[in-house]
């Protein structure tokens, strides 16, 4: 007969809460909205059953990129609704799961260098 008896790492799993659980804790904690948490937890739930359940830690920019342009291109959903399903994914990543996202670092760069100021500016301008 085998040996069942439970090794650390499945005491450790048994213990650690849920994904979804997880991201309603970070969002109680940072005093969120009751909004917001909704809102929130109902994108991070359709990113991931569009990936066939796969966990967001498995998955990465590509896989949220195919997800927003899904969101744009078959769902027909707004700029504003995308931005929406963005913001709930990128506090996943940054907040929840502490990764970062490479086309985001990059995006945050050029803002911070001013690279979208000069756009801004010639437009006023016009």
């Amino acid at each position: 007969m085998p040996d069942m008896t439970p090794t650390l790492s499945d005491k450790f799993t048994r213990n650690k809460p849920k994904l979804l659980d997880q991201v309603r804790d970070v969002i109680r904690l940072k005093h969120f909205s009751i909004r917001t948490d909704q809102s929130y937890i109902h994108w991070i739930r359709r990113f991931i059953l569009f990936h066939h359940k796969r966990h967001p830690r498995d998955m990465a920019e590509t896989e949220v990129t195919e997800f927003l342009t899904h969101l744009a291109r078959d769902g027909g959903v707004a700029a504003s609704t995308q931005n929406q399903a963005l913001s709930a994914l990128l506090f996943l990543y940054k907040e929840v799961l502490k990764q970062e996202m490479g086309w985001l670092k990059r995006r945050g760069a050029r803002e911070k260098t001013g690279a979208f100021a000069g756009c801004l500016d010639s437009r006023r301008s016009a």
